[in-house]
């Protein structure tokens, strides 16, 4: 058990230690008498000056709940340690669980129930993740698209591709076991003190790999190119499913098939399962070079070693309507993210050095049912895929509609690019994103710029630039599920993560991931 000392502030180049002395000070605690350690670190660039936000923990304290009551401090509060969930059910499995889908989510879930004898089966519609990043590579070189491997389809999913960022405004206990269960698997030990944790997408395919070899190790199995094609069920309840034609019995389904999964999404309701449409948002990815954002945010302090490549989340709300940055990836590179044949789809990535010349991050318009006629459960799902073919169209090819933002704000088709060179991998083809994205979207994204300009000096400069489209932000239909997890519609099916509609990003993901398996635990005994 533990004393958690919050907001402590030191200057950029002060030693740790000066925050030890200050959490132990506002304990009225002797620093030799305890073990301290940074729980927490972030940076404030919002006052000219820059330093550093330290959270701390100090250990070997008797009676530590007694003590941080007594010192009553909003600053101070006792903190128990991050439990991972153990089996509790008695119940007899008569077929081990099914996990679908080897995202964070599928992932996460997969191995807790690995890890406590109930030996699932995995199943992942894409490649694992060495052939994968070799399908990427070739599609990015120019070589053949691959529907069945591609950034949205393999091990890893759609995160395995997106810089690994940890940050997260759940504040589940579980996402210090998703931490912990990272580094012990390769990621680098600082993800569990920085406040914005990042692993790099270089880093996480080998983190993925490693996680995948233990699930195997401890009784599981995984199987690639092995896609969910049905659901079997009587009377209400699971009794097995279908993958590529073969039958699995199962009376226990983790569903954690991902944003992307449209055809599944398909046949899911063609068995029964309850869903509804969702709102989500699209846009573009904007480019700048990192040494901008850089001065913008860290001012005279800007390239100090200390410091890592500056960061920023915006958002501007106006008329019921939301535009925002997304995905921010610092020293990063836009890729191409289509999942279907013959559509264009960005989303943005930066390695573990975040050293790339360009930083960019997605800026996004929301848009919910009432935007593309909700009547219909894929009704945002087909809203998605009009822009992605329409993106494809104006180019008669996988290249990238891409805009200079003065000539996006100008509304002027743009004829190359100035200071600032695109990343996107596949090529670009410079024009307009008017007649790709809607019109109101265009709008709200000019106006945006305009405000995020006034926020960060230089956001809405000439040359920066606008690659599109960005689709891919949030699943655009939820799988209904209860309070106790399970689909309302069918007894055994448990629909988990950000495809099902229940989180956004890897950190709630594999938290759900972790929680859906729990839920098997919770009434389960593991697997004889």
């Amino acid at each position: 058990m533990s004393i958690l000392v919050n907001n402590i502030r030191i200057p950029l180049e002060a030693d740790t230690e000066e925050a030890f002395r200050t959490a132990c000070a506002r304990c009225d605690l002797p620093l030799g008498q305890v073990t301290a350690s940074v729980y927490r670190e972030s940076l404030d660039a919002r006052r000219g000056t820059i330093t550093r936000v330290l959270s701390v923990l100090l250990d070997g304290i008797p009676e530590e709940q007694a003590l941080a009551e007594r010192i009553n401090r909003p600053d101070v509060r006792y903190k128990k340690p991050a439990e991972e969930p153990k089996p509790a059910g008695h119940k007899p499995l008569a077929h081990r669980p099914v996990v679908v889908g080897l995202g964070p989510a599928g992932l996460f879930a997969a191995h807790l129930l690995a890890k406590n004898g109930y030996r699932p089966i995995v199943l992942e519609r894409g490649d694992c993740v060495e052939d994968r990043d070799r399908a990427v590579e070739e599609f990015w070189r120019g070589g053949a698209f691959s529907e069945r491997s591609n950034i949205q389809f393999g091990e890893g999913g759609a995160g395995a591709y997106s810089d690994g960022k940890l940050m997260t405004r759940i504040h589940d206990p579980l996402s210090e076991v998703v931490l912990h269960t990272l580094v012990a698997h390769g990621a680098p030990a600082d993800i569990l003190t920085k406040a914005k944790p990042h692993i790099g997408t270089d880093i996480l395919k080998d983190v993925v790999r490693s996680m995948r070899e233990d699930i195997i190790r401890l009784g599981g199995e995984v199987h690639f190119r092995t896609a969910l094609t049905g659901i079997i069920q009587k009377n209400g309840r699971l009794t097995g499913i279908l993958a590529d034609g073969q039958e699995i019995a199962c009376e226990q389904l983790i569903l954690a098939i991902g944003h992307s999964a449209r055809d599944t999404f398909v046949r899911l309701h063609d068995c029964g399962l309850r869903m509804e449409p969702k709102p989500f948002s699209v846009g573009a990815r904007i480019e700048h070079l990192q040494s901008a954002i850089d001065r913008a945010r860290y001012g005279r302090a800007a390239g100090h070693p200390a410091l890592p490549p500056a960061e920023y989340t915006l958002s501007h709300r106006q008329n019921g309507r939301a535009c925002y940055s997304f995905c921010m990836c610092p020293g990063g590179q836009v890729v191409a993210a289509q999942s279907e044949e013959h559509t264009v789809v960005t989303n943005g990535m930066s390695y573990h050095a975040r050293d790339g010349v360009n930083a960019n991050a997605a800026v996004v318009v929301s848009v919910g049912p009432e935007d593309f006629d909700g009547s219909s459960v894929f009704a945002g799902m087909e809203f998605q895929r009009r822009i992605e073919r329409a993106a494809y169209r104006a180019n008669g090819s996988y290249r990238a509609p891409c805009q200079r933002v003065g000539d996006f704000l100008e509304d002027r088709p743009s004829r190359t690019c100035g200071s600032v060179h695109p990343t996107y991998p596949v090529g670009v083809r410079y024009g307009t994103l008017t007649g790709v994205l809607p019109e109101f979207v265009l709008r709200e994204m000019r106006d945006g710029l305009r405000v995020f300009g006034r926020k960060i000096r230089g956001y809405d400069a000439a040359d920066a630039l606008l690659t599109g489209p960005e689709t891919r932000t949030s699943s655009p239909i939820r799988i209904v599920r209860g309070e106790d997890r399970y689909s309302t519609g069918l007894t055994g099916v448990i629909p988990c993560g950000e495809g099902a509609g229940y989180a956004g990003g890897i950190m709630s993901a594999a938290v759900d991931g972790l929680s859906c398996a729990s839920r098997i635990m919770d009434e389960y005994r593991p697997f004889d």
